[in-house]
């Protein structure tokens, strides 16, 4: 070869190379990598090419930075922190814009997918599911490969399509099921009085964006009704919005701290009830499926003495998520960004919340046993309070 050419050649070599270098150091500066981590992501940069290149079959580039970026999000050991890849985001985005659909049910992931709670008129009652059921697949992948957001949003989807769920009933019976989404309108918030009694119950499912209104419109008709003691049930709720939770707050929780939400930098941000009078006797009932927001105001309620809990142990989700999408907003990472703790300083996450009376709901009882409790404990708060 001509030694112009060759010359020709290396010089372009080092250009290309020169160049790489520069784009690299030019994002590494923007990315405010220090040379340490900089050394760290070039090793990234070269164990991803020898995969790249090396690998037995071919792989998609794509699918290797998904793969790298999903598992540089689980490293963290947060259930909570996901990465959601293009598909997973567009259905996020669906979602919140209000044009997605459900089938209906509430499910609790501890010791794999079941189903806590079936909500009338839904695709999920239509199609038969049952509250102890356990979803083993969805779509044909194993809910066992997924984490509970994956799971969550894959039952999801635009009202109209279908999705196959595979299930396993509580007797050990497996079944297929291919129901059809549908957009879900849902009360999140019902009140009514028990008969014969001046005792009030309301069932909180959830704290959507109407719940505190639904709450409240509840809670003043039983108060009108005559209502001298109140029963919540938050059982199986899986949370919501914080801000729901604090404004049904000022309604039932004593003047003073609600929640403290607190971030990596310690900086705290208080939330407050300022409510003026005190409230009738509460008992509250949940579950290790009560999680985030419903274990705020329980939280609460216990801690300033303003409700008696009952049932079993809360699920223990004390945690804050942001979703942070790309600059192309086509995928995005949803991360914990801070951490719940109730008026007295306690820690949420991981822990729950224990219940002033412990009272489990056997899978094979005809009766609400926790229900039953709730009453009783009811009754000998109001009789209390008549004493004073």
């Amino acid at each position: 070869m001509p030694r112009s050419k060759k010359k020709y050649i290396l010089t372009a070599v080092v250009s290309a190379l020169t160049g790489a270098v520069l784009t690299i150091g030019v994002l590494a500066w923007s990315l405010g990598l220090t040379p340490d981590k900089y050394e760290r992501f070039a090793r990234f940069l070269v164990m991803m090419r020898f995969v790249e290149t090396q690998y037995v079959d071919e792989v998609s580039y794509d699918k290797l930075m998904n793969g790298a970026i999903s598992g540089m999000i689980k490293s963290l050991g947060d259930p909570y922190s996901v990465y959601l890849d293009p598909e997973m985001y567009k259905k996020l985005i669906e979602q919140t814009g209000g044009t997605f659909g459900g089938i209906g049910v509430v499910m609790g992931f501890e010791n794999g997918v079941h189903i806590m709670s079936v909500l009338e008129g839904t695709p999920g009652e239509a199609a038969g599911l049952v509250v102890g059921d356990e979803i083993l697949a969805v779509d044909g992948t194993p809910t066992s490969s997924m984490d509970s957001e994956t799971t969550a949003m894959s039952i999801r989807g635009e009202a109209g399509t279908d999705v196959v769920l595979s299930i396993r009933h509580s007797d050990g019976r497996e079944q297929e099921y291919t129901i059809t989404r549908d957009v879900i309108h849902v009360k999140t918030a019902a009140g009514r009085m028990f008969d014969n009694s001046d005792i009030g119950y309301i069932r909180i499912a959830s704290f959507g964006e109407s719940t505190a209104k639904e709450f409240e419109t509840d809670y003043n008709r039983l108060r009108d009704e005559g209502m001298k003691g109140m029963i919540i049930d938050m059982r199986a709720n899986p949370g919501g919005y914080v801000k729901t939770c604090v404004d049904i707050a000022n309604l039932i929780v004593p003047a003073g701290p609600v929640v403290s939400v607190v971030q990596r930098d310690g900086t705290r941000e208080e939330h407050t009830s300022g409510l003026s009078e005190p409230t009738v006797p509460i008992v509250v009932l949940i579950d290790g499926n009560s999680a985030s927001a419903s274990e705020i105001l329980a939280g609460a309620l216990q801690d300033t003495g303003a409700a008696t809990l009952v049932g079993t142990t809360s699920y223990g989700k004390g945690s804050v998520q942001v979703v942070l999408p790309m600059p192309d907003r086509t995928e995005a990472v949803k991360l914990t960004i801070a951490r719940y703790y109730t008026p007295n300083g306690r820690s949420i996450n991981g822990v729950g919340i224990e219940p002033d009376v412990f009272v489990e709901q056997p899978p094979e009882a005809h009766r609400d046993m926790q229900l039953e409790k709730a009453l009783d404990v009811i009754k000998e708060k109001m009789k209390a309070a008549e004493n004073k």
